[in-house]
């Protein structure tokens, strides 16, 4: 016999303070990304003194991987995400990612479950490393030029 008092898997569980409670570090998180593209998208980064330069490529004269980022999430902040693709497409690939894995966080703290029940798959993370490894290379080598930003 099943234990009928157990709540339905997709309802959060507890008092709503308790909810509540436990959605505080997301809401954390979502407030500071929300401000920070908040700050970028109204503080220009196309415009010289705002922010500093990517030390990798004052150091080196190559683009990191991030590099473009900073103007990248300008543009998709004022809805232009031709231009952010042009910037950094890593960037605008990873933010859909992102906002899934933070989606999947809130929905496991309001149900009150583990939000991590094993590492990652391996095979994943050295993916990912992957791509991030290819897209750096390419994009300062003379083929991968419509990478660079």
């Amino acid at each position: 016999m099943g234990d009928e008092r157990r709540s339905a898997p997709h309802a959060p569980s507890g008092p709503p303070v308790a909810v509540a409670r436990r959605l505080a570090a997301p809401a954390g998180v979502l407030a500071l990304a929300v401000g920070a593209v908040a700050y970028v998208g109204a503080v220009d980064p196309n415009q010289p003194g705002h922010y500093p330069t990517c030390p990798f490529l004052l150091l080196t004269g190559l683009q990191c991987p991030g590099c473009g980022s900073l103007r990248t999430l300008h543009a998709l902040a004022h809805g232009d995400v031709g231009t952010a693709l042009g910037l950094n497409v890593l960037t605008v690939a990873m933010v859909p990612v992102l906002a899934f894995f933070w989606a999947r966080w809130a929905v496991a703290r309001a149900r009150g479950v583990p939000t991590r029940r094993k590492a990652g798959d391996p095979r994943a993370i050295w993916g990912l490393f992957a791509v991030v490894v290819v897209f750096w290379v390419v994009r300062n080598l003379p083929f991968g030029t419509f990478l660079a930003a």
